[in-house]
């Protein structure tokens, strides 16, 4: 029987400007009295990697178009963050009031991953710059620092289509690979799986988000282990997780695909 999957968390000091994330991150699983074993996979908070990049930016300081104008009075959207949405997205699909739907970084997510809570009014923050690359570097810094070899998940939360509450998202991984394809084998009835991919990365989110919170837990970290991954060195972009939008089954289901309404009579 395999070992048990375990979630340590992983307190670290608030940050509100650019700092040493790699020593931050060191030091914090010191004096949470854990140590990073090889094998294991550290979950670190994607905004806590942007603000340590300084990815944060004042609202103020943002210059409105008027086509940011029109998004924002249509959407009932602040205009310095419509024009921040327009900055940031890769595509912007539409939207209710308050949120614009958009794809960034190969997520589907609101307002572009743009977060404004546990950050001071009148800023936001803003998606790592490269998060792929800043997922390498923490893995490479730990290796070198530590001399353990661990995968590294840059975690933010999104809302799942038709249901309340946020889950843990994979924005980035490090050093292993973030989906597992089933398609070929058997199921248990011997039946050959078609098109089943296990999404890894995100399920250990899912795990990490339990214990890290989103509100003023102060715990951007959490140590995975037992999660069974093979870690390799292999080279990693959104291009290995993220479906084409307009392959998504909800995208394009209510986009190009949107079934027009029927004429269904009751007997």
């Amino acid at each position: 029987m395999s070992d048990p999957l375990i979630i340590i968390p992983v307190q670290a000091p608030v940050q509100q400007a650019v700092f040493d994330l790699h020593s931050t991150i060191i030091d914090a699983v010191a004096a949470s009295g854990e140590a990073l074993r090889s094998g294991d996979v550290l979950a670190v908070s994607s905004k806590y990697t942007a603000i340590s990049e300084g990815r944060v930016i004042a609202l103020d300081d943002i210059q409105v178009t008027e086509a940011a104008l029109a998004l924002a009075a249509r959407y009932n959207l602040n205009p310095r963050v419509a024009q921040l949405v327009m900055n940031e997205a890769d595509h912007i699909f539409g939207g209710i009031p308050g949120f614009l739907l958009t794809a960034k970084e190969g997520i589907i997510s609101p307002n572009a991953g743009i977060d404004r809570s546990n950050i001071p009014n009148g800023y936001a923050v803003l998606f790592p710059k490269q998060p792929y690359d800043s997922a390498r570097r923490i893995r490479a810094a730990l290796r070198e620092r530590l001399n353990v070899d661990v995968g590294v998940i840059l975690t933010d939360s999104w809302l799942m289509p038709g249901r309340l509450g946020t889950s843990g998202v994979a924005l980035a991984t490090a050093g292993f690979k973030p989906i597992q394809d089933e398609r070929g084998k058997n199921d248990l009835f011997g039946n050959p799986m078609q098109v089943t991919q296990r999404g890894i990365a995100d399920s250990l989110c899912v795990c990490a988000q339990m214990v890290m919170g989103e509100r003023d837990e102060a715990t951007p970290l959490a140590i995975i282990r037992n999660s069974g991954v093979t870690l390799v060195d292999v080279e990693l972009s959104a291009a290995d997780v993220a479906i084409d939008w307009r392959m998504c089954l909800y995208i394009e289901s209510l986009t190009v695909g949107l079934l027009e309404p029927l004429n269904v009579s009751s007997s």
